[in-house]
């Protein structure tokens, strides 16, 4: 089996909001939720927030947000503070974005890596976002990316469709076909206050199957990323993965940490998972 890269990113590795808690959509399965728990920011503060996260021993930072009304996480109007970060530290830099089109180039080329949120089936885009875009529209920004030679990790939410899983599939498939390095997996997580709140959660087995039909499909490393479900659906998920040849795991419980020392070889790092 591979080397398994356990991340820890909550150690070294922050996530920062620059929208505050503010989003323009109410997704489904999120409705705000998840910028609650992020630090929050503005264009006056970031670089010498920055600066003191470096000092502090910290690696780097999720930059993200919610999106605007354009559809995309505003940190095109932090280009010049992003620029300054990467001048001025040696933090390294993840931005989560939306619908980013030709005019983001120029900043994109400061940042380490883009996260991107991968949805291959129209009818969920429709459903659970809510927004008028299609599965075309995130292609264009993949290959926007990918042709300028700017590192993108894209996500899939397993079970994204109110805890079905059917779409996961192509979207592998299609993912395979572009010059990727690392895809990331995560699941829903029904979440209190959201659409999605009394949905079953994704069964681990037919989860795992996604996993393994990654692993056999797509080139490049496997990450399985921060969100996910916790408690006991953790615990027996991660070992199942770990078992499934994944290259990379984000935040696994302590004991499956200790168990996965016995199956493979790991090494723990204190960033996000898509470095």
């Amino acid at each position: 089996m591979r080397k398994l890269k356990v991340y820890i990113p909550s150690v070294k590795f922050p996530p920062i909001s620059v929208t505050g808690n503010y989003c323009h959509l109410n997704c489904a399965h999120c409705d705000h939720h998840y910028l609650e728990g992020m630090l929050k920011v503005t264009r006056r503060n970031l670089v010498d927030y920055c600066k003191a996260l470096e000092r502090e021993g910290y690696m780097g930072c999720l930059l993200s947000g919610g999106l605007d009304e354009r559809l995309k996480v505003p940190l095109d109007r932090f280009a010049e503070e992003i620029k300054a970060i990467k001048r001025e530290t040696s933090l390294k830099l993840n931005a989560h974005v939306g619908f980013i089109d030709e005019d983001d180039l120029e900043w994109l080329r400061y940042v380490d890596i883009v996260s991107l949120d991968f949805v291959g089936n129209d009818d969920v885009i429709r459903r659970v976002y809510k927004i008028d875009k299609t599965v075309k529209d995130y292609l264009r920004i993949l290959e926007l990316l990918t042709e300028n030679k700017i590192k993108v990790a894209p996500h899939i939410t397993i079970g994204l469709d109110f805890g079905r899983i059917h779409w996961e599939f192509s979207a592998i498939d299609t993912l395979a076909q572009y010059p990727i390095d690392v895809l990331v997996l995560n699941v829903l997580i029904p979440t209190k206050g959201t659409e999605m709140e009394g949905v079953p959660k994704p069964g681990v087995d037919e989860t795992i199957r996604v996993v393994e039909y990654a692993r056999e499909h797509f080139g490049g490393e496997i990450s399985v990323g921060c969100m996910r479900p916790f408690g006991r659906w953790r615990e027996e998920f991660d070992r199942k993965a770990i078992l499934a040849d994944i290259d990379r795991l984000t935040n696994p419980p302590k004991n499956v940490l200790g168990w996965a020392k016995t199956v493979r070889e790991v090494e723990i790092l204190y960033e996000c998972c898509v470095l």
